[in-house]
């Protein structure tokens, strides 16, 4: 049976009632299905639906690069409830370093019968398939996990991950806990287990810090998957509304500058593309406290284009240096790099200095603090018993002897006891040294680190090892310093990626023309321009014409693969033997300082300040906007 026309929707009776007065219908538009607008509850996956994979990781050593995974822990949740753990350790393929062992209590002899890495993946994919990853400092964990999978061949899943580290941050304040590691974390939120460096027990505790965070979170209106997310990359309005800065930057190579209300630069950086790099501090994507604030008073852009990467490295430092601006940390001041200096006396001596004059005696570093500049001192007296005492010594004005000339640490040239010429000797292993050969101020150093060794001595081996790499490091920079100050002219050339070349015309150490020579153009032709439009540096032959960190750049550039040198004024050389037989030796030294640190993050685990910090009055508001600063005078 046919509906009625009173059942029918979108009919009405003549006299407007279902089913009353005329038979007779009269048609009216239909509206089709209605639709309904969502609300942002109703958008997203709820956090009470998500599962969780909480994994935590033990290595051998901090890098994917040369450690390996020795156990994983993982646990997964959903809802607030366990639904399974997984634990098991894996062979590292190699022997797990003693002081990994102390603080995970995991020795080779307990992983020398588990399974290796290849075979345990598949395991633990299986078992987190489909969920969030979850780990504090995740990008250690997961770098572990993913390095494991790209050397075993196993795709990485395209999967969420939740860094509780990171959380932390944004939803915890510096009164509540002084940082967000792991064991501050646990016990703030009563953790059911204590973080003890061993992988299940420590992703157990990193549950309970996940909830307690999921807490914090309530008030604030979150509750999805998407929100959660977001909560990390949440870009504060301000900030957002300043990307119109980024419009008139161009692309290519060079330098950008941030400048404040009263025009000043408040911060300098550099980028083979400006405008992608400009673009990518109004995005989430920049989190660091201080240039938050930097974009906060920014006022504006300044761009300056650059023939290539090594022209606008050269122009960050020399505008840096110049403008000294706020909000950049490093070669602010080179004005105050410190040099050991061995006077020019009858009886020398090494004096910490600031400023490098040519004539003045000879010069060693240099150093970027006083620390490495008393580690590279102490070695050389530790090797040479040249004296330490300050004053001005006298043939003819003798002086009574020190503690130190008591313990052969020094000749006792003020009591006579010594003469110039045996003292100058031992003055000209150091001067040899610096110019070319060090062998005679190294080999005592070395044998008694060794003899040390031996001894069982291992500290105080340790700390003269680390001196010597100081002192070493410090000679083979001196030297890579010199051979370039020695070249009145250099032209130098690397490929564009596009069959042409990016030339650079350095004078003593000092980058004073750049320029491109496309596929379609000449090189010599363009050379000749740069030739003739170059900077003419002042100073003496033979010195630096430039700071000693453009001279590096220059350096580096120099020496990557494809270089090539087109001409070359006067005489290009490293000193013979020089500091290339001690290269092992150095990177021993790293390699047992990365051992001792092994999980050293350089990210801050520190509660970030405003504006990134999140409260409940300040959501959809990205924090409070900093205070203007008031510019330097």
């Amino acid at each position: 049976m046919p509906p009625s026309p009173a059942a029918t929707p979108g009919w009405v009776s003549a006299a407007g009632a279902p089913g009353a007065g005329l038979p007779r219908p009269t048609p009216r538009f239909d509206p089709g299905p209605r639709y309904v607008q969502g609300t942002i509850e109703e958008l997203g996956t709820p956090l009470a639906e998500v599962t969780f994979v909480v994994v935590d990781l033990e290595t051998t050593g901090g890098s994917p690069r040369d450690s390996a995974i020795t156990e994983i822990g993982a646990v997964k949740v959903r809802g607030g409830h366990v639904l399974g753990e997984f634990q098991t350790l894996v062979d590292p393929g190699r022997e797990i370093p003693p002081y990994i062992s102390v603080l995970t209590g995991i020795t080779t002899m307990m992983v020398a019968a588990a399974p290796r890495i290849a075979a345990v993946l598949p395991s633990f994919l299986e078992f987190a398939r489909g969920a969030v990853l979850v780990a504090h400092n995740a990008p250690f964990d997961l770098g572990f996990l993913k390095a494991a999978c790209a050397e075993s061949g196993i795709p990485w899943p395209a999967a969420a991950s939740v860094d509780t580290a990171v959380l932390a941050r944004r939803l915890l304040s510096r009164d509540e806990v002084p940082n967000c590691k792991l064991a501050t974390l646990a016990p703030y939120f009563s953790a059911a287990t204590s973080p003890c460096h061993r992988a299940l027990d420590d992703a157990r505790a990193t549950v309970d810090v996940l909830h307690g965070l999921f807490e914090r979170l309530g008030p604030l209106g979150i509750t999805s998957l998407e929100e959660l997310t977001g909560l990390t990359r949440r870009v504060d309005p301000e900030r957002r509304r300043k990307r119109h800065l980024a419009d008139d930057v161009p692309g290519g190579p060079g330098v950008y500058l941030f400048r404040g209300p009263k025009d000043e630069p408040l911060y300098v950086g550099t980028s083979n593309d400006l405008r992608s790099r400009v673009r990518s501090y109004f995005t989430a994507g920049e989190q660091r406290s201080r240039i938050t604030e930097m974009v906060a008073l920014a006022q504006r852009v300044e761009a300056i284009p650059c023939a290539h990467d090594l022209e606008a490295a050269v122009r960050e430092l020399r505008l840096i240096a110049e403008h000294k601006p706020r909000y950049n940390r490093r070669s602010r001041f080179p004005e105050r790099a410190l040099w050991i200096r061995l006077t020019e006396e009858v009886f020398p001596r090494l004096s910490v200095v600031r400023r490098v004059r040519p004539g003045a005696g000879v010069f060693l570093g240099p150093f970027p603090d006083r620390r490495a500049a008393d580690a590279a001192a102490a070695a050389i007296h530790e090797s040479l018993p040249l004296r330490q005492c300050t004053s001005r010594l006298s043939l003819k004005v003798l002086g009574d002897a020190c503690a130190l000339a008591g313990m052969g640490r020094c000749g006792a040239p003020c009591t006579g006891a010594q003469s110039a010429d045996e003292y100058g000797a031992i003055a000209a292993v150091l001067r040899a040294a610096v110019a070319a050969d060090p062998e005679a101020l190294l080999t005592p150093l070395l044998e008694r680190v060794d003899r040390l060794a031996a001894e069982e001595r291992f500290e105080d081996a340790a700390v003269l090892r680390d001196r010597t790499a100081v002192l070493v490091r410090a000679v083979r920079r001196r030297q890579r310093l010199e051979s370039l100050a020695a070249v009145p002219q250099l032209v130098i050339a690397r490929p564009d990626g596009a069959g042409g070349w990016h030339l650079s015309v350095v004078r003593r150490g000092r980058l004073v023309a750049a320029g491109g020579a496309p596929r379609v153009g000449s090189v010599r032709q363009t050379l000749a321009g740069l030739l003739a439009t170059a900077e003419t540096p002042l100073g003496p032959d033979g010195e630096l014409a430039a700071t000693v960190d453009e001279t590096e750049l220059v350096l580096r550039w120099m020496e990557k693969p494809g270089t090539r040198l087109v001409e070359v004024d006067g005489t290009l050389a490293c000193p013979v033997p020089g500091t290339g037989s001690y290269s092992a030796f150095l990177d021993r030294v790293e390699t047992s300082r990365r051992e001792r640190e092994p999980f050293a993050d350089g990210r801050s685990l520190g509660t970030r300040a405003r504006p990134e910090r999140v409260s409940s009055g300040a959501r959809g508001a990205g924090g409070a906007v900093p205070p203007r600063l008031a510019s330097p005078a």
